[in-house]
């Protein structure tokens, strides 16, 4: 239930400290991983940078990305929670192991792949709240994804459907506190991409969406939140280069029903936030490995909550603006014309 502050019958100031009070002990008490606590999507903004909606030859292809993300707490919360701090750091190392299967199918004129992903984090969240914690997160499988190529045009698209179990690291008892790494809900990602893939050019649009199911222990749901990745890249001889982008956003509000295990409900998480962030990409192709590394700025972090500021006249909204240096290894495990002696097809980037 959210805090009343016309039930308490309050003074508005003590009503904002004892929200105050309680949003500290979330803080507190939840890492940067809880989505309840701070923004931070299953999924990493700007995953799909340097991928398309093609499809590579037949055959089973690995990937192992590596990226770490230096940011710092930014919204309204910075002064109405951190009391103007604009340096509460937040960083997360991350290992990510991942199979593409390309089995050969086609339907209704697609080519059939699907994929597994296995991420494995570490993050920190600084002062005054100096927490650490390492682990496994929640796997990522994607039973269904369809390729299309449009004619002899060099247009792509790409569509499926992602899902997170959650069975990654979990403690505490609302299986997001320290040192959690894990979530406690599923969620599905459905996704569309849509690419120009011709003389050497990559220019690709992949839009994902993170829907939530509640926290199976605290009946929490977070809302919706918006991905879109940008690439413009151009390949020469075996150099790749160019500027990409990325968009995330929440889209609908949470919900904290009278089941709910936050006295507080939605009102100190943002209901909307909109980030932005530009840098550039450059890769390599080994011949039988290619690598791909691309960085990012955050340039635009905005979050707000509406209900917040009508209940308490104060937005405790916080999200993180920092900066993202990514990097893509990826090569074919195996492939039916290898095992009848011909040259490995080229690399993907996925």
């Amino acid at each position: 239930m959210a805090l009343n502050c016309k039930a308490l019958n309050c003074k508005a100031l003590t009503c904002r400290a004892l929200l105050l009070a309680a949003g500290l002990a979330a803080l507190a008490c939840s890492p940067a991983s809880a989505i309840e606590a701070l923004v931070n999507p299953q999924t990493k903004p700007g995953v799909l940078i340097g991928a398309s909606a093609g499809v590579p030859p037949p055959g089973i292809y690995m990937f192992n990305q590596v990226f770490t993300y230096q940011a710092n707490l930014a919204g309204p919360g910075v002064k109405s929670v951190l009391g103007g701090n604009t340096h509460v750091g937040d960083q997360a190392t991350v290992d990510v192991q991942g199979f593409l299967f390309v089995p050969g199918w086609t339907f209704l004129g697609a080519t059939y792949d699907a994929v597994v992903v296995q991420p494995f984090v570490m993050g920190s969240l600084g002062a005054p709240f100096n927490i650490q914690e390492s682990g496994v997160h929640n796997t990522y499988f994607v039973p269904v994804e369809l390729s299309w190529k449009l004619a002899d045009s060099g247009f792509q698209i790409k569509t499926g459907l992602g899902i997170y179990a959650p069975d990654g690291t979990q403690h505490g008892f609302t299986g997001l506190g320290y040192p959690s790494i894990g979530d406690p809900y599923w969620t599905f990602q459905p996704e569309f991409i849509i690419s120009y893939l011709k003389d050497g050019w990559n220019l690709s649009a992949a839009i994902y969406d993170e829907v939530n199911t509640r926290n199976t222990i605290t009946q929490y749901k977070t809302g919706n939140i918006l991905h879109a990745d940008f690439t413009a890249t151009k390949t020469i001889g075996k150099w790749t280069f160019g500027p990409v982008a990325y968009y995330y956003g929440q889209i609908s509000d949470d919900s904290c029903s009278t089941a709910c295990g936050y006295a507080t409900g939605t009102l100190l998480n943002p209901q909307r936030f909109d980030i932005w962030a530009v840098g550039g990409l450059v890769g390599y192709n080994f011949g039988p490995a290619a690598l791909s590394v691309w960085a990012t700025q955050e340039v635009s972090a905005k979050a707000s909550n509406p209900a917040a500021v009508a209940a308490t006249g104060t937005d405790f909204s916080l999200v993180h603006q920092g900066m993202t240096v990514f990097a893509t290894l990826s090569y074919r495990l195996w492939g039916p014309d290898e095992a009848a002696g011909a040259k490995p097809a080229g690399m993907i980037h996925k």
